[in-house]
């Protein structure tokens, strides 16, 4: 019986066996590539840099060197004048500064009339302009144009209209006559809510932006759903709308507080402060650069007002960051 023997040449031992091919486990080394360059990080760090360092010097300095300065006496000519007086600055401010507690009371006037006038008026126009009404984009740009406008120019342009000889309102009425004049900035007892009108008129476009921007993001099934229910269009929005507008009801309210407490403007280019329009920041403003400097008195009123003003914005941060975990 004969056997056959079959010979295997090279070419044939290296063909490789049918069936999947064997995994190679090896990775190929990449070479590790710098995504930025020296040049990059030395822009960026500049870029970054420059910001923070100003916003530290220009805010958290100064405000701490506020704070300290408001335990002491200094009248701002070279530091070795600086003198330590403990709570002095405090106590006079409270007791004995008969300016004070008109401003704050003037602060406070000033929120409680931007809350209650341009803030719902804001409110009604941003309801009307949410419609969609023919040409809202130029009223939505006609009632935002105060809040563009600097305060100063704003302040200066009511100073033509409150004029007593040439003013719009004196020409209205007729007080623009010997023995007729109506002092709208000069009367103490008009001159405070002449400029309430004047920042109410600005007020009322930011409040109007702030709603409107809260009523976009209302869900048009609730509106629907109201519609069908048989709501009209004051129970829809009683009812439904201004229930959902509760976040944006907490942002007015804080920014109004903001708005309250730092008026400064306004005041100051009317008759800087003075004869019953007595505000924080004016005094603040008239200790730090007025004729007779005392930084250290001024400084105390600032704390006194940064205070005030912590005690609204902390609550609401809180709140804020306490519904993003809940969320």
């Amino acid at each position: 019986m004969s056997s056959e023997t079959t010979t295997k040449t090279p070419e044939a031992a290296a063909v490789p066996p049918p069936g999947p091919a064997p995994v190679n486990n090896k990775q190929v080394p990449q070479r590790h590539r710098r995504l930025l360059t020296r040049r990059d990080r030395i822009t960026l760090g500049f870029m970054a840099g420059v910001p923070t360092i100003l916003h530290v010097a220009l805010v958290w300095v100064t405000a701490l060197a506020s704070i300290a300065l408001a335990f002491t006496s200094w009248d701002g000519i070279g530091f070795g004048s600086i003198k330590w007086v403990g709570l002095d600055n405090f106590r006079q401010l409270f007791t004995d500064n008969p300016q004070f507690w008109p401003a704050v009371e003037h602060n406070i006037i000033w929120f409680v009339v931007l809350i209650l006038i341009p803030t719902p008026f804001g409110l009604f126009l941003a309801v009307q302009l949410d419609k969609n009404i023919r040409f809202s984009r130029v009223y939505q740009t006609a009632f935002f144009l105060p809040v563009v406008v600097s305060l100063a120019v704003t302040g200066f342009v009511w100073q033509l209209v409150y004029n007593p000889d040439t003013g719009l309102i004196n020409s209205l009425i007729g007080a623009n006559k010997p023995g007729h004049y109506i002092d709208w900035i000069g009367d103490p007892k008009l001159n405070l809510w002449a400029v309430l009108i004047a920042a109410s008129w600005r007020h009322t476009g930011y409040m109007m932006i702030l709603y409107l921007a809260g009523l976009k993001g209302v869900d048009p099934s609730l509106r629907e759903a109201s519609s069908l229910d048989g709501a009209n269009e004051w129970q829809t929005f009683k009812n439904v709308i201004f229930p959902t507008l509760r976040p944006t009801n907490t942002v007015v309210l804080v920014v109004t507080i903001i708005e309250a407490l730092r008026a400064f403007d306004l005041v100051f280019v009317f008759n800087k402060g003075a004869q019953g329009t007595e505000l924080l920041s004016i005094l603040i403003t008239n200790n730090i650069i007025g004729e007779s400097s005392r930084i250290g008195y001024g400084s105390a009123i600032a704390v006194v007002l940064l205070v005030i003003s912590l005690a609204v914005i902390i609550p609401y941060l809180i709140a804020t960051f306490r519904k993003e975990r809940q969320a």
